[in-house]
């Protein structure tokens, strides 16, 4: 398989920032269709005037953790769309940096609502379609917080584990519809992460990725593309990548 893949159709959900966007770009420049999925509607419509000059491009502007808009927005969707080839399930956000003991109640409800829930939500409307077709590919973008515990990150490394038990449960479950399901595992990218995680102190932000070339969201969108332009039988089950200089979610080497 080439790099090209004109007949396909994916769906990537948090497509308006960061891994998303990138992803969305990199498989407009290999003619892959787009349904591109978020809660901010102006970034929709910018996206989807750049990137329709590549590709055909629909937008669906829903909140991810709200199962009934995410059924409407899904059943939705016109038929030169219907036929979603990929999944992405790339929506996920960190809220706060708290001990257990001090953690904020609305933190941790976005983070399961969102990292957990609606990763949920939208395989569910979307797999029923993909056991029609007995075919598709799902990436569900995790985190190496699902592979390990820090300190602090309590609810949100709880969630990334979730969602590496949901892929590893995906895979064994849909095995039998001929369907691929793998999981790509970020260490430190540089987005809109972390001000959401710090809740606007752009300050606070900006010390996450000092002293160090952290990835960024291009090379994930390349690792995704590379995940699904493999032959058939090839599935990529669980990826962990990390910047070099990160040997863990502790250790990273930074000269300041």
């Amino acid at each position: 398989m080439g790099d090209s893949l004109p007949t396909k159709t994916a769906l990537i959900t948090g497509a308006t920032s960061g891994i998303g966007r990138a992803t969305a770009e990199r498989f407009a420049a290999a003619g892959i269709q787009l349904v591109l999925c978020g809660r901010r509607q102006e970034r929709l419509t910018i996206i989807q005037e750049a990137l329709s000059k590549q590709t055909k491009v629909h937008i669906l502007n829903f909140d991810i953790r709200d199962r009934k808009a995410v059924h409407a927005a899904i059943t939705s969707i016109p038929k030169d769309f219907s036929k979603i080839d990929i999944l992405v399930n790339n929506a996920g956000n960190a809220h706060g940096l708290d001990t257990i003991d001090e953690g904020n109640l609305d933190d941790w409800d976005a983070m399961l609502d969102i990292n957990v829930k609606g990763l949920l939500y939208v395989s569910k409307a979307i797999i029923p379609k993909m056991i029609e077709q007995q075919t598709g590919h799902i990436i569900n973008i995790g985190s190496t917080a699902g592979k390990e515990v820090y300190p602090k990150g309590n609810v949100y490394c709880a969630s990334k584990h979730a969602v590496d038990a949901i892929n590893q449960g995906m895979r064994l479950d849909l095995n039998a519809h001929g369907i691929r399901v793998g999981a790509i595992n970020p260490g430190l990218v540089e987005t809109e992460f972390s001000n959401i995680r710090f809740k606007g102190d752009t300050d606070r932000a900006s010390t996450v990725y000092k002293g160090f070339k952290a990835l960024q969201a291009e090379d994930i969108a390349d690792i995704i593309h590379f995940v699904i332009s493999r032959p058939y039988h090839v599935n990529i089950a669980d990826l962990v990548v990390m910047p070099t200089a990160q040997a863990s979610s502790t250790i990273v080497k930074k000269v300041l």
